[in-house]
């Protein structure tokens, strides 16, 4: 399997922590890849639009205002 190395805000890497300490994940890798999976099989399904279809709002595409962040 290929490695990547990224970097993420501390925020989210709390998050992953209490989510591996909760048991929710064996380990964080293993949060990583089912975390990072699903948000893009949640991209597939309601990714971003053409503008004339969706109004051209940041909301519409699922993100809260940032061109970087995505909610799940």
């Amino acid at each position: 399997m290929p490695k990547v190395e990224i970097t993420i805000p501390e925020h989210l890497e709390m998050q992953i922590a209490q989510m591996v300490e909760r048991g929710e994940f064996v380990n964080r890798e293993e949060a990583v890849e089912d975390l990072l999976s699903t948000g893009i099989k949640a991209y597939k399904t309601s990714g971003p639009m053409d503008e004339d279809e969706t109004g051209g709002g940041l909301e519409d595409d699922g993100m809260m205002g940032h061109d970087d962040e995505y909610v799940f």
